[in-house]
């Protein structure tokens, strides 16, 4: 990173949204972490008083190749030339580089003092983040700000033990997509009613998918509210093996596809498809697909040995987050700030169908009408849990999708369906799974 100095005026204005610990290393961390925002403010007008000059500041920001495309918009582009032009007393030169939120926790991690001074990343990245010193506590009225424009959930997704430790941009979880020539308003409110009147792919296989048919019947991970390691994963007991027997008849029904590849999305387009499960990253390739029928609403119910039991995705958030080695951390947070702005997310939405998380956009009538904002919203709130993102959560992911798999090429059936599921439980609950 090369962030340089900036102005004493502008360095002690932006201070006060400035984050509590944030440094060019461990002491000068730990340092500011003692001292309160007024105090920091004192002390770098102080310091930069005595410079007496302006110097300009190069900054390194990361971000998905999506939203630096210019065929959709360049959003990130357009809001640091916006976040620039609004701070006309910073010089400032941007350097753009790529890197998807759910891999922030690789790639950052890899050189952390080399790495982006600002970068998006995925809330379930949050532990491994913080465990490598890659990302810094966010304070003063940028975390008021945080508070005060998301729900608690969303708040709670981008925080541990109390702290904040990024911006919110949008929410994310999947939900359905539909033909509304092939099923009704009732009919996608319980998924073996749909089975009964058209095709519905599902991503199976994908570990981030298959849990919500165990989390609907009772089955944990980490807790009630995914936060007690200690308690592990309890996919166990009849709880679990009726889930993994409804598995079995599932994958074996002449009108489910397991969705791999893009199966799905390839079906909605030749019409072989009439439903899939995704997020809004597919909303405008299924809008195309499904033309005057498209329909999207949130997860469907599942028949569970006659009950109805309502299907739960994982859900989180993608945040922007600030590199505790950057500089200058009070540039770096202003800008963090900004990127998940109202305005921004506003411009994010328009631009990329990314949904906001800020109340107040959520309710202007314009967004609060589209179904695409109430699907991912009513999934987030109603129909999902927070992804746990606990250390042993990494112990889940193999596990769950070798599981999927066995289910797909009929490893799994009614006869040994209890020791597998057994076998699968104790899977995630071992460390260093191979």
């Amino acid at each position: 990173m090369k962030a340089k100095k900036i102005t004493a005026l502008m360095m002690a204005s932006a201070m006060v949204l400035s984050l509590a610990a944030c440094g060019s290393n461990q002491e000068t961390t730990e340092t500011k972490a003692d001292q309160s925002a007024e105090e920091q403010t004192a002390s770098t007008e102080a310091a930069s008083a005595a410079e007496g000059e302006t110097i300009s500041t190069t900054m390194t920001v990361w971000a998905p190749s999506e939203d630096q495309a210019e065929d959709k918009g360049a959003w990130l582009q357009t809001m640091c030339d916006q976040f620039n032009a609004e701070h006309p007393e910073w010089d400032i030169t941007f350097e753009y580089g790529v890197c998807a939120e759910g891999d922030a926790k690789s790639t950052v991690t890899q050189d952390v003092e080399g790495a982006a001074d600002v970068y998006m990343f995925a809330n379930d990245n949050l532990t491994s983040l913080i465990s490598s010193n890659a990302i810094a506590k966010i304070g003063g009225q940028t975390a008021d700000a945080v508070k005060s424009s998301n729900s608690a959930e969303i708040v709670d997704s981008v925080s541990v033990d109390g702290d904040i430790y990024g911006v919110p941009f949008t929410t994310n979880t999947w939900f359905l997509y539909y033909d509304k020539s092939v099923f009704s308003e009732d009919d996608v409110k319980n998924l073996d009613t749909m089975l009964e009147k058209g095709k519905v792919s599902f991503p199976i296989t994908n570990s981030w998918y298959i849990a919500s048919f165990y989390v609907a019947n009772g089955c944990t991970l980490f807790g009630e509210d995914g936060t007690d390691e200690a308690a592990g994963i309890d996919f166990s007991g009849d709880k679990a093996v009726d889930v993994t027997n409804y598995l079995v008849d599932l994958v074996a029904n002449p009108n489910f596809l397991s969705d791999a590849d893009g199966a799905g999305l390839s079906g909605l387009r030749d019409g072989s498809v009439n439903a899939i499960f995704s997020g809004s990253w597919d909303a405008e390739a299924v809008k195309e697909a499904l033309g005057d029928n498209y329909g999207v609403t949130s997860l469907p119910a599942i028949t569970i040995n006659g009950e109805e039991k309502q299907m739960k995705s994982f859900a989180g958030s993608k945040a922007i987050g600030v590199n505790p080695n950057c500089e200058y951390p009070q540039i770096a947070v202003a800008l963090a700030n900004y990127l998940g702005s109202a305005e921004a997310q506003k411009a994010h939405y328009e631009m990329r169908s990314v949904i906001p998380c800020n109340t107040e956009l959520l309710a202007e009538d314009a967004i609060s009408a589209d179904v695409l904002v109430t699907a991912q919203n009513d999934t987030f709130n109603n129909t999902s849990i927070i992804q746990p993102f606990v250390s042993k959560m990494g112990d889940y992911w193999t596990p769950a999708e070798n599981f999927g798999k066995s289910l797909v090429n009929k490893e799994v059936t009614h006869d040994n369906a209890a020791e597998m599921t057994e076998n699968f439980n104790t899977s995630m609950n071992t460390s260093a799974v191979e």
